[in-house]
């Protein structure tokens, strides 16, 4: 038998959607601590450190999104990188959107069957499932989402993900999440917060990413990832993705 077939896919039976419910109205976003039951949580944490191919995924200003696979990213040379990230943060200099971060698409890798017995190929299938939907439907009160894309992200030093709003002209997204999976104790001098911005530009809101939580927020919302520092010591580990309408 599988090993991976021993963990199962389980949100944690304690949560309270009624009052996480309560809390979303306020701002139209929450994050969800001690999200999953703690084996799903060290189990996917795990495949993401260390039984996970990543790509690399950028933008530099109108130029983009541009996303590699693992081989593609693996023969890169060092210069290129280096020249990847630099540019786009030139790009962000001028102003203009831009991010560099390790990716892999999950959504493409399960349709494609990139790796057919890959744990990751299970979560989609549970995030698309009846009770990840109902609980994004309970808490944020968009009763109409049916689906879920996913792609799972890891955020290591330099990489940043510039203000935007999620909105998409041809996904129907309706609600963000992220469901984060780094290690525990992950430092606030690290970076790799999830900033909301007010109409002055100052941040209403910061979440750092602490293990098993997930965060949620309704789409348009004006957001970040802030700039991973160049001396945090792992990478911000985490699932992404949007619950969408028809």
């Amino acid at each position: 038998m599988n090993p991976d077939q021993n963990v199962p896919f389980q949100l944690n039976p304690a949560l309270d959607l009624s009052a996480l419910a309560d809390q979303f109205k306020t701002q139209g976003r929450i994050q969800i601590r001690d999200a999953l039951d703690i084996r799903t949580a060290e189990f996917f944490r795990s495949v993401l450190e260390s039984r996970t191919n990543w790509g690399l995924a950028w933008q530099i200003g109108a130029e983009g999104p541009r996303a590699l696979r693992f081989t593609e990213t693996q023969a890169l040379s060092d210069i290129e990188r280096q020249s990847i990230s630099h540019k786009a943060g030139e790009a962000v200099g001028r102003g203009e959107y831009g991010f560099v971060y390790k990716q892999y698409a999950m959504l493409t890798a399960y349709l494609e069957q990139w790796d057919p017995a890959h744990p990751l190929n299970r979560l989609l299938e549970h995030l698309n499932d009846q009770p990840f939907l109902n609980l994004i439907r309970q808490v944020s009160g968009v009763q109409s989402v049916i689906k879920a894309e996913a792609q799972a992200t890891c955020f290591g030093p330099g990489h940043f993900l510039t203000e935007h709003d999620d909105l998409h002209s041809r996904d129907p997204r309706r609600v963000a999440y992220v469901l984060n999976l780094t290690i525990p104790d992950w430092k606030s001098e690290w970076g790799g917060y999830l900033n909301f911005f007010d109409g002055n530009g100052n941040v209403d809101a910061g979440f750092r990413p602490i293990f098993n939580s997930l965060n949620l927020f309704l789409v348009p919302q004006r957001h970040s990832v802030s700039y991973v520092a160049p001396f945090a010591p792992v990478g911000r580990y985490a699932i992404t993705g949007w619950a969408m309408d028809p």
